[in-house]
């Protein structure tokens, strides 16, 4: 009998995630990396798990998410989205928990870009008098 595999995609900031999911003991890679070794920052695991735990969900699926782009917050981000919805194809009665927490839904907010004239996107250069 062939594994059922869910496929899912989650971005945040310039960071693309690209995950596959199956029943299995719970072991989670990110670019074939542990998620231990990849994440060294506990609040950064915090994040990506959050699904996962409200669904109660948490050790039954395997995970090899691939990720590129961004640093490693907006990554964490893109992976929890993409979670979120393989959660909610695993289930559409997940929907019910996840929505109103905000997991569902695509954070659109990006890095503002850098204008003519400024030493960044609004900062200007110092003033002088003289």
């Amino acid at each position: 009998m062939p594994k059922i595999e869910y496929v899912s995609l989650g971005r945040r900031k310039k960071a693309t995630a690209r995950i596959r999911m199956h029943a299995g003991d719970g072991t989670i890679t990110v670019n074939a990396r542990t998620f231990e070794d990849y994440f060294g920052h506990g609040i950064l695991k915090q994040i990506v798990m959050q699904p996962l735990v409200l669904c109660g969900a948490a050790g039954q699926y395997n995970v090899n998410a691939n990720v590129n782009g961004g640093g490693l917050t907006g990554q964490a981000g893109a992976i929890r989205l993409a979670l979120a919805r393989a959660l909610e194809q695993i289930d559409p009665d997940n929907r019910k928990k996840l929505k109103p927490a905000g997991f569902l839904t695509r954070d659109s907010r990006m890095k503002e870009r850098k204008k003519y004239g400024l030493a960044g996107a609004r900062r200007a250069y110092q003033f002088s008098k003289r």
